[in-house]
């Protein structure tokens, strides 16, 4: 059993507040997404958990105990960082096996533990290579594969993608995936990546300024963000937000009005996603030029120039148009949000 409970944690460096009231529980066997731009809080929020950082307040829980006190090694958590951190004058074999090493595990055990974690993550070709001699993919497989050897209670995961190419950022990320499916053991998983964080999570917590904005299932964070900070960060390309007012159940912005709203009244930002808005020939709720096309392969991007405002809309791949080209753009009002203008709070 590996809750994690974070009652009410804070880390302060004098005037300066790296997280605020961080207070959340983290079922066992979630898998769950620090998600934010960099120094949001989220690296802070994992190294408090892992003993690297010591909070200026509130309580720490692992399963039954309260690890405030408790050093990184006493806590059974595993790590696996950015930078890999592998020992360069072993090979692949003995980077997997020196957690058992330092653990003093049983030297029967080792074998089948490192062949077990070394399989799981397809590393069984390239036990006898040191690092050097390794591709960035597989020596982050080789950090993953010592990190499992370990069999912990939590695994920690700070930013492990972020030195892939893409290529293999989406090959990695899979098998990440499914290792999370096999092991079944609580991760914390830090990224900046809104995309990890939409394809891994069970639940993803969005982080600004060491604040945290919003907790929720990817679904829910991407189909009702709770602020135009989490709707402008979630989603690719991010939430179109237009600046306006609502007049009796209509929205004024610039070169944009959508009738048929409720619910609000004075300044607002309104707010829709690029695949639920469609380009039309006529009776659009927005008219502008062009001002960029980017065919996606499934989908052509279509981005247009109202006001000062960039817009982008899905259209069919076939779609084409000039640029400078004047377009219609028609928003249905079942998909639009609106937020307080002030506050940028979902209204």
């Amino acid at each position: 059993m590996a809750e994690i409970r974070l009652n009410h944690v804070q880390k302060r460096w004098g005037s300066f507040v790296g997280v605020e009231d961080f207070h959340l529980t983290i079922p066992d066997r979630e898998f769950l997404v620090l998600l934010g731009p960099s120094g949001c809080g989220k690296t802070t929020t994992m190294r408090m958990i892992a003993g690297l950082e010591e909070p200026s307040s509130g309580e720490i829980w692992i399963g039954d105990r309260m690890v405030n006190a408790l050093d990184p090694k006493d806590r059974d958590v595993a790590m696996v960082f950015q930078s890999y951190g592998l020992y360069p004058n072993m090979n692949v074999y003995e980077n997997i096996r020196f957690p058992l090493k330092v653990r003093k595990v049983p030297e029967v055990e080792h074998e089948a533990r490192v062949m077990r974690a070394s399989a799981m993550v397809e590393l069984d070709d390239f036990l006898h290579r040191k690092p050097a001699a390794l591709s960035g993919g597989q020596r982050q497989r080789v950090a993953l594969a010592r990190a499992i050897v370990r069999e912990p209670n939590v695994f920690l995961m700070d930013e492990p993608l972020s030195n892939l190419d893409a290529k293999l950022r989406v090959s990695t990320r899979a098998q990440i995936k499914n290792l999370s499916h096999e092991l079944q053991v609580t991760t914390i998983y830090v990224t900046h990546d809104q995309i990890e964080a939409m394809t891994l999570a069970d639940r993803v917590v969005v982080m600004s300024a060491g604040v945290v904005q919003q907790v929720g299932t990817p679904m829910e964070i991407y189909d009702r963000p709770a602020n135009t900070f989490v709707a402008s960060f979630i989603g690719s390309p991010a939430m179109n937000l237009m600046e306006g007012a609502v007049t009796d159940g209509t929205f004024h912005g610039d070169r944009v009005a959508i009738a048929g709203l409720s619910g609000a009244a004075g300044r607002v930002t309104l707010g829709f996603r690029a695949e639920d808005a469609q380009v039309v020939d006529s009776d659009g709720q927005i008219a502008a030029p062009v001002y960029s096309m980017e065919l996606l392969g499934d989908a052509t991007m279509v981005t247009v120039k109202a006001g000062g405002t960039l817009v982008a809309v899905k259209a069919p791949k076939e779609f084409r148009a000039e640029i400078g080209a004047p377009v219609q753009i028609r928003i249905p009002t079942g998909i639009c949000h609106l937020f307080d203008a002030q506050t940028g709070v979902h209204l």
